[in-house]
């Protein structure tokens, strides 16, 4: 891809979540309609369909060899076909290539399980949905639990909604907070959630160690390397 802007590629492939993808892209799309000399992207596989874990499907509008080397790179998540995803070669070695020559490498959700693989969190900090945070450590990165985790040019986003809390602050990190707050004016984001703040004390499912096992024996079953791999962090 032949460009003078600096590309921000989101990357999409099957299962994902698309909100966790869809809301960081709105942000970011808002401030290169300002800051021009920004750009985005939807990166996958090909340009075909991509299913998602809802009935919509979304289309890239570029395809890897089109963009190899972005100045941004945005990993969204999901359930089990993310976990099914870091065995996907093609996904996992694009998210190599070209999170090892990106300015930004970011993630929302699950997604910092794929940059994991793909050796990007060796040593860092990060996060992820607070179901999966622990197998972090299978990737050699350092669990956190915060709503975004910052370590260098790597910065992650915990479930869903937090990659609009990330979008925001890559606002402010590349262009300032003047047009950052605006466009949280803009898309009005400003949470009143009907049952207020979550009061992580009373988080649902109590014990995870079951249904992560359920998880990634499903996910994994033609891959028992990495399925054990991950497994070994499901108990801490």
């Amino acid at each position: 891809m032949t460009d003078d802007k600096k590309i921000i590629a989101f990357v999409v492939y099957p299962g994902m979540t698309p909100l966790d993808m869809v809301g960081p892209l709105t942000v970011l799309d808002g401030m290169a309609s300002t800051a021009q000399e920004y750009r985005t992207v939807v990166v996958g596989e090909t340009k075909d369909p991509v299913t998602t874990d809802n009935p919509l499907k979304l289309v890239a509008t570029h395809t890897y060899d089109e963009v190899p080397s972005p100045y941004a790179l945005l990993v969204p998540g999901g359930a089990e076909p993310t976990l099914k995803a870091l065995a996907d070669e093609k996904l996992i070695g694009y998210l190599r290539t070209a999170g090892a020559n990106a300015e930004l490498v970011t993630s929302v959700c699950t997604g910092s399980l794929l940059l994991g693989e793909a050796g990007l969190l060796k040593g860092r900090k990060a996060t992820t949905h607070w179901m999966f945070r622990e197998l972090l450590g299978a990737f050699g990165a350092e669990p956190v639990a915060q709503r975004w985790v910052e370590d260098g040019n790597v910065i992650t986003a915990a479930g869903v909604s937090a990659g609009i809390d990330l979008a925001l602050h890559l606002v402010e990190r590349l262009v300032g907070a003047e047009i950052a707050r605006t466009i949280q004016f803009v898309i009005e984001y400003d949470p009143e959630p009907p049952q207020g703040p979550l009061d992580w004390s009373k988080r649902p499912y109590g014990d995870l160690k079951p249904l992560l096992e359920h998880s990634l024996n499903e996910a994994l079953a033609g891959e028992p390397a990495l399925r054990d791999r991950l497994l070994a962090h499901t108990g801490r």
